[in-house]
């Protein structure tokens, strides 16, 4: 019998996560109801931050972070090439300009020593970002405290992208407390580790960074009094001081999320085991395994293994799709931002980032969920080792 495929990533749906979302349907509220800032509350505690804003996707919450920074016209936003476009995205959406800083060999994340080395030559040019937004690649958090000494020294703000990285820690904190960032930013896209269906989160300890965030989620709309321009005209009364947007979350997706949060420890905990037997079964397969820096607990989304080509007789094309017709469904993460068409017709080209683009030509994501069963890495290390042979 033809076994099912086994996807790259896949959401853990509970009983208790259905009877949470049933439990809001037959509640009086369906969106902007009280799920959502006890989601927010307990996203907060568990990071250590102050504030925590719910919103609609994490590409939402890239947005409005980048506006509570004040990103616009004329200003320019960092990132790494190694990450999903919504990450150089959300700076065009506020008319700033966007640039990268390419990997560390190791992480794949943003290289804080290349963004050094970038600054000093963008201060000499009097053309230094406003915003720099590191990504944790896979879970693995970036230098978080070298990247935060060079924003005090060259005056930028940090904005976290976190998206793979909940329940993982930098230098035994949890990531999401903002020690050295004025926001995180989470996913909860059902291949990440915890889900809302679609949603994400901004996380900081900064009170005039959460008002505002508070307004961009919904039409930059205020009720509290001590925002407002004029006295109030009545209970009823609200204004918009300024321009935001519908990316309010709802009920439902916070109670999903809420009810996550309570195994989101067991989640990470399964990953790592599964990651460890990974490094186990591919120890002397011809690929490089994922490098863990010593300072981090990855939240591990995803677990990227890079082909040795000169030791394969075959493509990176010719092992993915090997593995692919194998029922492995295998993804890769990612394409260089800077070669996307888009942002070549802003004027990057291919060479700009070389080490982003020897990764891509070599990296391959294998399946990694937290109900991934032993059976089925089996399988994959098997299909794995066919497609290599």
């Amino acid at each position: 019998m033809k076994q099912a495929p086994i996807p790259y990533g896949r959401q853990s749906i509970s009983e208790a996560d259905i009877q949470a979302v049933v439990d809001v349907l037959r509640s009086d509220w369906l969106t902007q109801g009280p799920s959502i800032e006890r989601f927010e509350q307990a996203v907060a505690q568990y990071c250590g931050a102050k504030y925590a804003v719910a919103v609609n996707s994490a590409t939402s919450a890239l947005h409005i972070a980048c506006l509570a920074a004040d990103l616009g016209e004329g200003d320019t936003l960092w990132t790494t090439p190694n990450t999903f476009v919504a990450s150089a995205n959300c700076g065009l959406y506020c008319g700033a300009g966007v640039d990268f800083v390419d990997i560390d060999p190791r992480t794949y994340n943003l290289s804080a020593a290349e963004l050094e080395k970038k600054l000093v030559q963008a201060k000499a040019a009097a053309k230094l970002p406003k915003v720099v937004i590191p990504v944790h690649f896979s879970g693995q958090p970036c230098e978080m405290e070298r990247i935060a000494a060079l924003s005090r020294e060259y005056g930028f703000s940090v904005i976290e992208d976190a998206s793979h990285a909940i329940g993982g820690k930098y230098q035994g904190e949890a990531i999401g407390g903002c020690r050295f960032s004025d926001m995180t930013v989470f996913s909860f896209h059902p291949v990440k580790i915890i889900t809302t269906a679609e949603g994400g989160m901004v996380l900081t300890n900064r009170k005039d960074l959460y008002d505002r965030l508070i307004r961009l989620r919904s039409h930059g709309i205020t009720r509290d009094p001590a925002f407002m321009e004029w006295e109030s005209d009545g209970p009823w009364y609200y204004q918009q001081i300024e321009l935001g947007f519908n990316y309010r979350i709802t009920d439902l997706q916070a109670a999903l999320g809420l009810s996550q949060m309570t195994r989101l420890d067991e989640f990470v905990a399964a990953r790592h085991r599964l990651a460890a037997r990974y490094d186990e079964l591919l120890a002397r397969f011809p690929v490089v395994t994922p490098y863990q820096h010593a300072d981090s607990y990855s939240g591990l989304h995803l677990y990227v293994i890079r082909l040795k080509l000169d030791q394969i007789g075959k493509s990176h094309r010719e092992v993915f799709e090997s593995l692919r017709a194998q029922g492995i469904l295998v993804n890769l993460h990612y394409i260089p931002v800077h070669t996307q068409p888009y942002y070549r017709r802003l004027g990057f080209k291919p060479g700009d980032f070389p080490e982003s683009e020897r990764y891509y030509a070599e990296a391959i994501s294998l399946p990694m969920f937290s109900s991934l069963s032993d059976e089925q890495q089996d399988r994959v290390v098997a299909a794995l080792k066919e497609a290599l042979s």
